[in-house]
């Protein structure tokens, strides 16, 4: 008799406790789901692996920084760059953080959050070319390079009047077009294009005032209102608390000054 009336007061206990908790689980239930986030592991310093492997760079413990403020682990998946929006939509991921601009066009099809960078496009150019702005960059007979799915491929191919630019895949490969003397110009970010003719003083140069002001956003899935807000609230508090400057001063120190003058927040 005394043990049934154990075992009933135990379970009471249990429904009790289980009426308590249920609530909170249903009224949150993405809480403890892992954050998926796409990115493109090849560009660094925002994008890239370590010599483990492992997801590297300021877009990657962005993503962390963020999936700890929601209280969510996180997985990281590696993804063409055009393969990123095409797996949001679909529901493989959660976010997009691949130092991505945030456009019109794309705004069709995904969400954004606010901005966390201010960039532009620049040019990559021989060193001894005669090439000082877009509009020399437009003139016949001129061989450009531009990466697939970028903003550098959208202007290229819709404001470029007097080229047809060659598209290629991976963003390496449009560089060495230029650094082997083969393209006159490669339409790409300000952030690459510096680190392209940094690395090749010899053979190219960077035209690194932007002709096309843009900014890098977090993109999400269409309607997943709560997650923006919650994406924004994040950002807004990773900016006040110098999140990414503390970012620069970890992975590119040595060149602050130069994204300063670039109008990167790395100060």
């Amino acid at each position: 008799m005394h043990v049934r009336r154990f075992f009933v007061t135990i379970l009471s206990i249990l429904v009790f406790a289980f009426a308590l908790i249920w609530p909170s689980l249903a009224a949150d239930p993405v809480a403890k789901k892992p954050l998926i986030v796409g990115m493109e592991l090849s560009y660094p310093p925002f994008e890239m692996t370590d010599e483990k492997g492992n997801p590297s760079g300021i877009g990657v413990e962005l993503a962390q920084a963020l999936a700890k403020s929601l209280g969510r682990e996180i997985q990281i998946r590696n993804y063409e760059f055009t393969g990123l929006i095409p797996a949001l939509k679909t529901k493989q991921i959660d976010l997009i953080i691949s130092s991505m601009t945030s456009t019109e066009e794309r705004a069709k099809s995904i969400d954004f959050s606010d901005p966390y960078m201010n960039t532009g496009l620049a040019i990559l150019v021989p060193a001894k070319s005669d090439i000082k702005s877009i509009a020399d960059v437009d003139k016949p007979g001129r061989k450009v390079v531009v990466k697939k799915g970028t903003t550098g491929f959208t202007y290229a191919t819709e404001k470029l009047k007097n080229v047809t630019p060659l598209i290629i895949e991976a963003e390496a490969a449009c560089a060495l077009e230029v650094i082997q003397g083969k393209a006159d110009a490669f339409i790409y970010d300000q952030m690459s294009v510096f680190q392209f003719a940094k690395r090749n003083p010899q053979t190219t140069r960077g035209l690194l005032e932007p002709f096309q002001r843009e900014s890098w956003a977090i993109g999400i899935r269409k309607g997943n209102d709560e997650l923006r807000q919650q994406v924004n609230a994040f950002l807004a508090e990773f900016k006040t608390s110098k999140g990414l400057e503390k970012l620069g001063e970890k992975y590119i120190e040595a060149d602050r000054e130069v994204f300063r003058e670039m109008g990167y927040p790395f100060q």
